[in-house]
């Protein structure tokens, strides 16, 4: 039986190059997408120990003509494309007061634009044979609206409307191709040291933090269990929670603690390369400096929630939440 392929787009380092890793041991030949060869390359050779099959691929996911003639090479070179999963992503930290336009403008470029057009390409070769998984990531509820961090959360949302408005039509159209989103709390990969940054601080990941092999396990859940979502952690379903019910309460918390969460005490000298327009330079991997906080695949905390047990959750809790204030007020009356 032939091996199934995978593209993974952002697979140089981060979550895109766990992922690779994480698929490459599951029986799939990868097609390893991204700006920088010399990164694909060492992706490619890991995988290669493990015998797997891989097409380096530069691209950039802003060019969808790109990703076009990059989807054609993968059909032609490996085979058909049955797992397509975005994991490219760019962004600017900073108070939006404080942010040019251009960049916010190229932050979404890539990570919601670059996300579409790898859907796009992906429906277009999928849907000759009437199958397919496409991934999409998005934020955690917990980094959801964060301050410092519009950018993201813009182009994460835009991707998420996205993504519901076209599950809908593939149901239409009876086409069985499907779309998962992975909601992913703050990972330890390199991005902190090389994500444009204007607080003039070193960047701190915000909340628990995993490792990408965390991430990477989500991704394959969502690809074998056809889950809708899949989000990490029970604390997930709580922050749902307090984030629908009070959001005031949940904005003025952030607003007076959340800022120094996400940074160091120091002031940086001088500004980082960072990889918005251009891949930052150096050799960069899955990981990133915060593994002695971070958690691993193998903790009791990393825990995987689809989204039918997160609804069950989010359910049984406004539940207890309604019941507790109705004896409350019974109590006073």
């Amino acid at each position: 039986m032939p091996s199934q392929i995978a593209v993974v787009t952002g697979a140089g380092s981060g979550i895109g190059r766990a992922t690779a890793q994480a698929l490459g041991r599951a029986g799939f030949d990868i097609a390893l997408l991204g700006r920088c060869p010399e990164r694909l390359a060492d992706a490619a050779q890991e995988l290669a120990r493990h015998s797997v099959r891989t097409l380096i691929l530069e691209a950039d996911v802003t060019d969808a003509l790109g990703l076009s003639a990059a989807a054609a090479r993968v059909e032609t070179e490996l085979g058909p494309i049955s797992v397509w999963v975005n994991c490219a992503g760019a962004t600017v930290v900073g108070q939006v007061a404080a942010l040019d336009a251009q960049d916010i403008h190229r932050a979404t470029e890539v990570t919601y634009l670059g996300s579409v057009n790898g859907t796009l390409t992906a429906l277009d070769v999928m849907r000759r044979r009437g199958e397919g998984t496409i991934v999409n990531l998005d934020l955690a509820e917990a980094l959801r609206g964060l301050p410092l961090q519009a950018a993201e959360s813009g182009a994460r949302g835009a991707l998420r409307g996205f993504c519901e408005s076209l599950r809908s039509e593939l149901l239409h159209d009876a086409d069985t191709i499907h779309i998962a989103m992975v909601s992913l709390p703050s990972i330890n990969t390199p991005r902190y040291a090389h994500t444009r940054n204007m607080t003039g601080k070193p960047l701190e990941p915000y909340g628990p933090v995993y490792e990408p092999e965390v991430a990477a396990e989500a991704i394959c859940r969502a690809v074998f269990g056809r889950h809708r979502s899949i989000s990490i952690g029970l604390g997930e379903t709580l922050h749902a929670l307090w984030r629908h019910v009070t959001p005031l309460w949940r904005e003025s918390w952030l607003a007076k603690h959340a800022y120094k969460s996400q940074m160091g005490h120091d002031w940086l000298d001088t500004p980082q390369p960072d990889n918005l327009y251009t891949p930052a330079p150096g050799a960069l991997a899955a990981h990133g400096p915060f593994e002695t906080r971070s958690r691993r695949l193998e903790s009791p905390l990393s825990l995987f929630v689809p989204s039918g047990l997160r609804a069950g959750l989010l359910g049984t809790l406004a539940c207890a939440l309604l019941l507790g204030l109705v004896r409350h007020h019974r109590r006073r009356g």
